[in-house]
């Protein structure tokens, strides 16, 4: 039994499922909630279907769905499911292997390296510091290929 909350044990089905709505729709990133902090692991998925969403959060049994403001009138209402820190880790463990943009480069270079640098105690030496903002640089420069000019 794990000490961490983590996801559900997704089929291969669903695994590929939420791969490709957050190759499409989604984010694996490392994000700040507070301004002087770390900056967290997050994986999005941001749609206008509820119950897309809630199929996610049913199946993974971890994150949350938040309803987004709209600045416009004439804009639909949008969501987004998002789970953070070591729940995203889990989910990840899952879908990695369905990835198919360069959100899976980010995603197997996290889970390589995100636990080395990321104590559960949030107590940082200099060095680990050190390590982990040159972590958080080197997974935020993947970024999707260029298209090249024809």
């Amino acid at each position: 039994m794990s000490l961490y909350k983590v996801t559900a044990e997704l089929s291969a089905i669903d695994a590929a499922y939420i791969a490709g709505l957050i190759d499409g729709e989604g984010t694996v990133t490392l994000c700040r909630k507070h301004k002087n902090e770390n900056r967290q692991l997050a994986v999005t998925i941001s749609n206008t279907e509820q119950a897309l969403l809630d199929y996610v959060l049913a199946k993974v049994v971890a994150g949350k769905i938040t309803k987004k403001k709209t600045v416009q009138s004439h804009h639909t209402p949008s969501l987004t499911y998002a789970i953070y820190n070591r729940q995203a880790l889990s989910l990840l463990k899952q879908i990695t292997p369905y990835l198919r943009t360069y959100k899976r480069h980010r995603a197997e270079y996290i889970l390589q390296h995100y636990l080395n640098v990321t104590p559960r105690n949030g107590k940082y030496s200099k060095e680990l510091l050190d390590a982990r903002k040159q972590f958080e640089e080197n997974v935020l420069n993947i970024l999707p290929a260029k298209n090249p000019t024809k």
